[in-house]
């Protein structure tokens, strides 16, 4: 599975762990005695992000939809596991939702999901949709299962924004800047494409990192930012939307195989509609955010315009050249084609 796990767990046979997790979210047959399924869904933002949102509206649907016979408890703000956790606990089954970060999904040897992570790849929320809604982001899902998970959902959290501890209003700036990223060898690039010194960071982490100046700055949609208060440490922010963050809701397969036929039907309606309801605000939840933060005073919220953002554009083309020799020519042209075309 290309995870040590340690001490006594090292020892645990993992089928019998699926095996002894799936009895216990199992159904008695006997309606009357019928246990209620409990699933925890793990997830590392704030309850009132987009992904929050989504996933508070997963649980009250599920619950609905399968007459009370499952219960979804959902643990925000890596109250349950950190990043590098909670993908452990899902092959475990100490969990069984989580909604990881795309580029997480190529840690799991799916090189494929860093696309997601080029700079400047989606020109807007409709050129995300041609990806995630089209062949392409089926494709990417399925390829999942051979590595024990199912992919159930495309959550969107819109574009990204820099911020710093000092003004950054164009890209010469952030040289020999310390910048907290999300693990990805994509965003790794793009950030030694600006002179920057990427530090890989688990979330939880970043706005200790960020007070305390381990870090000079980090990238982030508006929401994460805002409702991590990441804006009370960074008195710089500038809307540069220069990357994509989504998330792959996905689940243990064994798990999920095993559940009855008809509940598994209801917590994929649950999941479509809790999936439109979340994509749908993400968009004005950044925008509501991007405001709070310039309404602080607390933070500086620089607008580009249209000729200062191509310049942004220009600084991070390499990060393309080296994508290509990690995802293939063809596949990153197919990328790139679909979602620009319109």
């Amino acid at each position: 599975m290309g995870i040590i796990f340690k001490d006594v767990l090292s020892r645990v046979d993992f089928s019998f762990i699926v095996f002894f997790t799936i009895m216990l979210h199992a159904p008695c047959s006997n309606a009357q005695n019928q246990k209620i399924i409990t699933i925890k869904f793990s997830h590392v933002v704030a309850a009132d992000t987009p992904k929050g949102q989504a996933a508070e509206r997963f649980r009250q649907l599920a619950q609905q939809f399968t007459g009370g016979k499952v219960r979804v408890e959902v643990y925000p703000n890596s109250t349950l596991y950190k990043d590098k956790e909670e993908m452990e606990a899902l092959q475990l089954g100490a969990v069984q939702l989580l909604a990881p970060a795309l580029s997480k999904l190529g840690q799991l040897g799916v090189k494929e999901f860093e696309a997601f992570d080029l700079p400047y790849l989606f020109d807007d929320q409709a050129a995300v949709n041609r990806i995630t809604q089209g062949e392409i982001g089926k494709e990417l899902l399925r390829k999942l299962e051979p590595r024990g998970f199912v992919g159930l959902a495309y959550w969107d959290n819109g574009f990204k924004v820099f911020s710093a501890n000092r003004p950054i209003t164009n890209p010469l700036q952030l040289k020999g800047m310390r910048v907290r990223i999300q693990a990805s060898r994509v965003i790794d690039a793009q950030m030694r494409a600006l002179g920057a010194l990427p530090q890989p960071m688990a979330f939880s982490e970043t706005y200790r990192a960020l007070r305390s100046g381990l870090v000079d700055g980090c990238e982030n949609p508006p929401s994460n930012f805002y409702t991590q208060r990441m804006h009370e440490v960074q008195p710089f922010v500038v809307d540069t939307n220069h990357g994509y963050l989504g998330y792959a809701v996905i689940t243990n397969q064994r798990f999920w195989e095993a559940l009855p036929k008809d509940i598994r039907a209801a917590l994929s309606l649950a999941m479509v509609q809790a999936t439109e309801f979340g994509n749908k605000i993400a968009q004005s939840q950044n925008d509501d955010a991007l405001r709070k933060i310039e309404n602080s005073g607390v933070s500086k919220v620089t607008r580009l315009t249209e000729a200062q953002r191509a310049v942004w554009k220009i600084a991070m083309a390499p990060t393309y050249q080296q994508a290509e020799k990690r995802l293939g020519e063809v596949f990153l042209q197919r990328v790139v084609s679909t979602a620009r075309s319109n």
